[in-house]
């Protein structure tokens, strides 16, 4: 059992106790905390319960056998073990103007002490403390899940200082320090690759089960396996602040904030609670007025233990904690009972192209040019501007085009092109409409049909060439989107492209409704339109051009997040790795786990209603109510961790499932 105000507790990676080994097993200096519970006798209640339903069954073996006085002590003292372990926290809520679950659980016990049955009330301090303590190492056992993240950090790395190499304690790199890593090693922090290439495996963290490319330049991140080759890394954050120190505070942090259904149990809970004592004083007061006074003040507290909602307390926040850490282990990361929710209410999926239905990894597939001038001529203007240029297809052109020449008075104009001078020369770079094709008209409506982005070159009023840019479709898009639309999801695609590129690309991927030539602004006004028929929507975007759309939306959800502090701070939800197939099985996650809370809510108010008038016409007496109360809330953890399962959350089998179509990796 659970009073409704107690919540998770946080873990603060600024704290003095987030070097790393203390952060695998400490969130904070309060003695209470029970996240590095291992095994169930290290929680207090279990050893208190245990003891009180030790000393409460000998005594009534020694009852038996005819020494009475030995029953009614040996009752008395598991009173005081079991009562031990809620009444002080009751009485102290009571003195900061709370009233709870452990309020009428010690009423309760009191009331029935006070009578003189201290067989009853030794019986519901028993059943009470260990429910308790069932509860604390359920929800210590899935957050225990989500810090094993942590255990992927090696608690030692090989760097090189002063010319040497020297083996030091992961919470003692330092910004640049430089980290010797070989084949087979995990890397204790994050950082940057400087010499060396290799394949990480990041399945641990991320999902993704095919290794991964790396080589000198590339972002590398703590916990992910060395593969194929001795690799140097200069460190970027210290072993408190990497990646998956981010992500566990992140999830933790977030866990505290409830979802629709968590909150409606609050609702239902804090006013259930003052109502029920209410009730039971007008029990005892008529019942004294009309008839034996005794009588129905051991009816009205049997009414009180009857009517708490101790099951209603527990049935969500457990819930939430066993689907979130399941679902971190998998690289989603889902920011709290909200989120979580929202994940399983989605019908209307709203897909970005660039980087999320494709690699973002554009590359020039043809130079259509005019007559009189070569493509090196082309490619050689356009690479004088965009290398002055962050956008993705700058990237793609000067891969090809060598070194560029020096340009001048460069400009941007957003959501055209760029201008410039080289020697000079006025020229510009940009999309059709801004500059006019000409007579590369139809070579320029060729390639948008083919899907390629095309970005025209003019020198002087004078069109030189036309660029075709495709940044190809991931391999599993096709395979995600006939999932999602199979499984009922109505799916639409989101781009600044033009409409020619767009529509050919949503054509290879099955997807019928497309938004194109859309500016981030735009983006957010098409969800809220998206939003306004009724349905919840999800956008799925990179979290950072796509931030407006991703507040917007009912659930935003970032792709490939892991290290980007700006994706994992955006979205409601983020998916570590770049792999689409996440997508289905986290939204299957969230709607089996939307199922689970929904049993165990309607459980929970369902034994509340029977419960109370069979108390109320004496039909069940108090030890029998405590034991039916303790009984459903152990079915109630239990339906409760089968959200810790992981099947749909499974990159691969979340879609073979469905369409049986894809490979595995």
């Amino acid at each position: 059992m659970s009073d409704p105000e107690k919540t998770p507790k946080d873990f603060d990676p600024d704290s003095d106790r987030t070097q790393l080994a203390a952060a695998r097993h400490d969130a904070d200096d309060d003695d209470d905390d029970d996240d590095d519970v291992e095994h169930i006798w290290q929680v207090n209640e279990i050893r208190l319960g245990v003891l009180s339903g030790a000393l409460l069954l000998a005594g009534f073996l020694l009852g038996l056998a005819g020494f009475e006085s030995w029953e009614l002590w040996l009752s008395i003292a598991a009173l005081i073990a079991g009562a031990a372990t809620f009444v002080p926290g009751a009485v102290r809520d009571v003195f900061k103007g709370k009233i709870g679950i452990g309020t009428l659980m010690t009423v309760g016990a009191v009331g029935a002490a006070a009578l003189g049955q201290f067989e009853e009330a030794a019986t519901l301090a028993f059943l009470y403390s260990l429910s308790e303590g069932l509860e604390e190492y359920s929800v210590a056992k899935t957050r225990r899940g989500l810090r094993a993240l942590l255990d992927l950090v090696p608690d030692e790395a090989v760097v090189r200082r002063d010319g040497a190499e020297r083996t030091i304690a992961t919470a003692e790199l330092v910004l640049g320090d430089l980290m010797l890593v070989k084949p087979g090693e995990r890397l204790a922090t994050d950082g940057i690759i400087r010499t060396g290439r290799t394949a990480l495996d990041l399945s641990a963290i991320t999902g993704e089960s095919m290794p991964v490319e790396a080589s000198p330049g590339d972002e590398v991140f703590a916990g992910a396996i060395n593969g194929t080759g001795a690799i140097e890394v200069e460190v970027t954050t210290t072993a408190q602040n990497n990646s998956l120190a981010r992500i566990v505070h992140i999830v933790e942090t977030e866990q505290s904030r409830k979802g629709s259904t968590q909150r409606l149990t609050d609702r239902i809970a804090k006013p259930l609670v003052p109502g029920i004592l209410i009730l039971g004083a007008l029990i005892a007061i008529f019942g004294a007025i009309f008839g034996d006074p005794a009588f129905w003040i051991e009816r009205a507290l049997v009414v009180i233990v009857a009517a708490a909602p101790c099951a209603l307390a527990i049935s969500v926040p457990v819930t939430v904690v066993a689907a979130v850490g399941a679902a971190s282990k998998h690289g989603v990361l889902v920011k709290g009972g909200t989120a979580l929710e929202t994940l399983g209410k989605v019908r209307t999926i709203a897909l970005d192209k660039t980087g999320t239905l494709t690699r973002n990894k554009p590359v020039v597939i043809e130079v259509a040019v005019s007559a009189g001038h070569s493509k090196d001529d082309v490619l050689a203007f356009a690479a004088a501007l965009e290398a002055r240029s962050e956008h993705p297809l700058a990237r793609a052109i000067l891969d090809v085009a060598g070194t560029p020449r020096v340009a001048e008075d460069v400009t941007a104009v957003t959501g055209a092109g760029l201008t410039g001078t080289v020697d000079g020369v006025p020229i510009r770079v940009g999309r059709p409409g801004w500059v006019e094709p000409g007579a590369l008209a139809a070579d320029v409506s060729r390639l948008q049909g083919a899907g390629a982005t095309t970005v025209l070159v003019e020198r002087d009023g004078a069109v030189l060439g036309a660029i075709a840019v495709r940044d190809e479709l991931r391999p599993e898009s096709t395979e995600v989107v006939a999932t999602l639309r199979k499984r009922g999801y109505t799916v639409a695609m989101l781009t600044g492209d033009n409409e020619a590129t767009a529509n050919a690309l949503a054509q290879q991927v099955g997807i019928t409704e497309v938004h194109a030539d859309l500016r981030p602004e735009d983006k957010s006004q098409l969800i809220a339109k998206l939003r306004g028929t009724g349905r919840v929507t999800a956008m799925i975007g990179d979290g950072v051009n796509d931030a407006p759309a991703l507040a917007t939306a009912d659930l935003g959800v970032a792709m490939g997040a892991m290290g980007a502090d700006v994706a994992i701070e955006t979205a409601d939800v983020a998916l570590m790795g770049d792999d689409l197939r996440l997508l289905p099985g986290a939204f299957a996650h969230a709607r089996r786990t939307r199922r689970i809370m929904l049993q165990n809510v309607v459980v929970s108010l369902v034994l509340i209603g029977v419960l109370i008038p069979l108390a109320l016409f004496g039909v069940l007496g108090l030890a029998m109510v405590v034991l039916i109360h303790e009984a459903s809330e152990f079915v109630i953890i239990l339906n409760a961790l089968r959200a810790a399962r992981s099947k749909d959350l499974r990159i691969v089998g979340a879609i073979e499932s469905e369409t049986g179509a894809l490979a595995r990796p």
